[in-house]
């Protein structure tokens, strides 16, 4: 069988270069749909069983995120079920993988991808569960549907709490988070979830960006807009995800919200928050503390030590989601980031920071926002 490059399916991206017979293949990462952002990948490889592959991505070097090449290792797949990690160099301008696969079929991506079909399925579990709920909110910039979790009713006593995730497609991670985190709200044997389910009303966006997340982007949805630079003035035109979105929280309020990605560069878990914003009080920084203080005891996968520098530009920008949401509500509003690479704090050889323990970490996540409401 000749070797075989494909990438015609959900999430799928990658430009074939050249395949010779030894295993000497190249690909080039593509851009987004509608944007000049390089560094999400997912394809197919058939044809390579046995072979002692090196597989080059020639234009690393030029892509967005060069430094999320180093320390950075390929995952990979033949059943799209258990992904790991294979051996990756970068040497400035390409990404070479040497792999030899066991099987015909081999599939290689950034991250452990989170599929459409594995989103129907999420929103079809939480849909029979009680007292949960699945509405659409709006529709995306190619009609594709913007789901809404809504678990809890809004009475009095209940505080509104908004978790997103995926306005940045390809940190896939996020999603796998946002899993975790719902299927432990919604076990009704677990008394974290039961005491939130009383404190509180959860209203979570699993995908905010479906089409990007169809289209293989890395960052940016169907007319090429980055939905988190979006959230001043979302238009029904370039960012309806957003629109529909904020539209919802101001119907709601908002008294703690966290906004879910992936780092590129950095192989840690950390929050980054809102505290060089003009409206950030000390009762921000003490709910700050207390979701952070909360996190750590709950997962050990989660750091305060390393993260964004406080000189950061997007600490004050009120076009970012968190810090939108803290400017207009208050409260406790969040960007909760993982790794594309592993965890440097509790590395894990075969499948470095992986959808498994994105999950685990959304369900611990539960227990700070249990301290933060229960803090007031």
């Amino acid at each position: 069988m000749p070797l075989c490059v494909s990438d015609r399916f959900d999430g799928g991206a990658i430009e074939f270069v050249s395949a010779s017979p030894d295993g000497e293949v190249a690909v080039a990462l593509r851009a987004d749909s509608h944007a000049d952002f390089r560094q999400w990948f997912h394809f197919r490889l058939q044809g390579a069983r046995g072979l002692a592959l090196r597989l080059r991505f020639t234009n690393a070097g030029s892509c967005t995120y060069v430094e999320g090449w180093r320390g950075y290792r390929v995952v990979a797949s033949y059943d799209r079920q258990r992904w790991f990690r294979v051996d990756t160099a970068f040497d400035g301008t390409e990404m070479v993988v040497t792999h030899t696969p066991e099987r015909d079929s081999v599939y290689y991506a950034y991250f452990e991808p989170y599929s459409s079909e594995r989103h129907l399925d999420l929103l079809g579990r939480v849909d029979g569960a009680p007292r949960a709920r699945v509405s659409r909110l709006g529709g995306s910039v190619e009609g594709r549907d913007i789901d809404l979790v809504t678990v809890g009713e809004a009475t009095a006593g209940r505080v509104p709490v908004w978790v997103i995730a995926r306005q940045h497609p390809g940190e896939t991670m996020a999603e796998w988070f946002v899993e975790g985190m719902l299927d432990r709200l919604l076990d009704g044997d677990d008394p974290v979830a039961r005491v939130l389910q009383e404190r509180a009303v959860f209203h979570v966006v699993p995908n905010m960006n479906p089409d990007g997340s169809a289209r293989g982007n890395l960052r940016t949805n169907a007319a090429g807009a980055n939905l988190n630079r979006e959230w001043l003035e979302p238009s029904a035109e370039r960012s309806p995800e957003v629109l529909c979105v904020r539209t919802a929280m101001h119907a709601t309020g908002v008294a703690a919200f966290l906004d879910v990605h992936g780092d590129e560069g950095l192989p840690y878990v950390f929050v980054d928050g809102g505290e060089r914003l003009a409206s950030y009080t000390e009762a921000d920084a003490v709910r700050d503390r207390r979701f952070k203080d909360a996190l750590v005891a709950a997962s050990p996968d989660f750091q305060t030590e390393h993260g964004y520098p406080s000189d950061k530009d997007t600490k004050v920008n009120l076009s970012l989601a968190s810090k939108y949401v803290g400017h207009t509500f208050g409260g406790l509003a969040l960007t909760l980031e993982m790794p594309f690479k592993d965890n440097a704090n509790l590395p894990d050889p075969v499948a470095g920071w992986s959808g498994a323990r994105s999950r685990r970490l959304g369900a611990a996540a539960l227990v700070a926002l249990q301290a933060v409401i229960a803090g007031g």
